[in-house]
């Protein structure tokens, strides 16, 4: 069954990269500290999730001063992930998730989608409580997610 609005998020507890280096991220962590965007992507390097992780990434600073982070993920490994960080300036964690362990607990995965070797496009705002308070669900309009984020984000505020 899917996950809706208002239902609990899934905990979770796994190491990103960002900035270069290895970072625990546990949902448990930011209850009560933080918003967490966390969206899962197709592919590192495509031109839709590209233009979605420079979008998060342009606007990560103004989601930070009002208690966000944000978290991607996809399929590639930590070897991609290093990469298209840097080649972008990703200044968030991006989490590997090749065996798609957090993505079918967060419903981001499809028969399809299992046949590409990939995730769907699909981001959830978890708030401090660790409620998903929205979810935006496109595969080729990432603007859709940003601005979703950024509405969202910008009301609790």
């Amino acid at each position: 069954m899917a996950l809706k609005i208002g239902d609990p998020a899934p905990d979770f507890d796994v190491t990103g990269q960002q900035a270069g280096e290895p970072r625990r991220l546990r949902l448990s962590e930011f209850r009560g500290q933080k918003q967490v965007v966390l969206y899962f992507y197709p592919r590192d390097f495509t031109p839709v999730c590209t233009q979605e992780a420079c979008g998060f990434r342009d606007m990560y600073d103004e989601l930070s001063t009002h208690d966000t982070e944000v978290i991607g993920v996809s399929v590639d490994d930590e070897e991609s992930h290093a990469r298209f960080a840097s080649m972008h300036r990703v200044k968030f964690a991006l989490v590997a998730d090749p065996d798609k362990v957090l993505a079918r607990k967060y419903h981001a995965t499809s028969l399809l989608r299992d046949v590409l070797g990939a995730t769907k496009r699909i981001t959830y705002v978890i708030d401090k409580q660790g409620t998903i308070i929205a979810i935006f669900d496109s595969q080729i309009f990432a603007r859709q997610h940003l601005n979703g984020v950024k509405a969202v984000i910008a009301k609790l505020s």
